[in-house]
């Protein structure tokens, strides 16, 4: 990829994020005027209903998407990055399990409370990281593969501990929870922004001040080594990063798979593999691949809305099988 062709690159990226935007805030059953759109953005407007349906319930939902997406998309991009595997992500690294499972402990057993939500998620995630850990550090595994092989293995184990939890709760407490496990923006507001917007803002600074020390971890342990960064401290501080931040959006948006896992590719192809265009080309990337999800999932049923996991699923699936077609061809 010729350097002359990053500046434009970034320019169109920035102009679809726009487009993006304004295109997903119209987006939905029921449609705004543009006019009445900019009169509600520059406190002129005539229509209350119209007021309440753009500030109250789509533009969170917007911004709440994005910001999910974005930090998807990011932790996906650190931890491939940490593991010097394109296959890692939050699923497989079962941070998203763990941070379901305790969302759900939360949602179960402390409904009423507001702060039991996402400080449950934060420990089931950090509980998780801990775990696959441990396992690494018990058997003395050196080869950062075996990371995701213990991640799939947590992650399956705290799948397994919330299946049983729902089994033993109520049917209706169960579906709720079902339907948000596979992601959901419905309960979007102002508030959950106030707890992932720090998260994923503190993780993209360290992100770009680390870019060079992160670099040189995707040759080898023992080169970074012999370059002076402190390989260990390091990786652990970005997974510690990238479990609160995968926590805080699984909290409020449910486990929305496949974007971490997906967008990191799709950015190397555009922007390359510098860790200061990655990342902040995933975030990028991330937070208008989500918008857009959600704003399918509003659509594509009359009166019903899709959980965002399963259209991620379907193309992630689906992006993979074409990826490993081009490689075979």
């Amino acid at each position: 990829m010729k350097s002359a062709q990053l500046p434009q690159r970034w320019l169109l990226l920035f102009l679809l994020a726009l487009g993006s935007f304004l295109f997903c805030l119209n987006t939905g059953s029921v449609s705004l005027q543009w006019q009445e759109l900019w009169w509600c953005f520059t406190g002129k407007c005539t229509d209350p209903m119209q007021w309440q349906l753009l500030w109250q319930l789509r533009l969170p939902r917007l911004l709440l998407g994005f910001v999910a997406g974005a930090g998807l998309a990011l932790s996906g991009a650190l931890l491939q990055h940490l593991s010097r595997n394109p296959l890692a992500d939050p699923y497989l690294f079962g941070v998203i399990a763990g941070a379901g499972l305790g969302a759900t402990v939360a949602s179960l057993y402390f409904p009423a409370s507001l702060i039991a939500l996402p400080l449950a998620a934060f420990v089931g995630a950090l509980l998780a990281i801990a775990l696959v850990l441990a396992l690494a550090l018990l058997a003395r595994w050196q080869q950062l593969d075996h990371f995701i092989l213990a991640g799939v293995a947590v992650s399956f184990l705290f799948s397994a501990a919330t299946a049983l939890l729902l089994y033993q709760h109520d049917p209706f407490a169960a579906n709720r929870v079902m339907f948000w496990l596979m992601g959901s923006l419905s309960r979007a507001s102002y508030q959950p922004l106030w707890f992932i917007l720090p998260c994923l803002l503190l993780c993209l600074l360290l992100s770009v001040l680390f870019r060079r020390q992160l670099d040189a971890m995707l040759w080898s342990d023992q080169t970074a080594l012999s370059l002076g960064v402190p390989v260990q401290p390091l990786r652990l501080l970005f997974l510690l990063l990238t479990a609160a931040l995968t926590a805080s959006i699984v909290a409020y948006c449910g486990g929305i798979g496949f974007v971490g896992l997906m967008v990191p590719h799709l950015v190397r192809m555009l922007l390359g593999s510098q860790a200061l265009s990655l990342f902040v080309g995933s975030c990028l990337c991330g937070g208008i691949f989500l918008i857009w999800v959600d704003a399918g999932a509003r659509t594509l049923m009359p009166s019903q809305e899709l959980p965002l996991g399963v259209i991620t699923s379907a193309c992630g699936s689906l992006f993979f099988l074409l990826l490993l077609s081009r490689r075979r061809g």
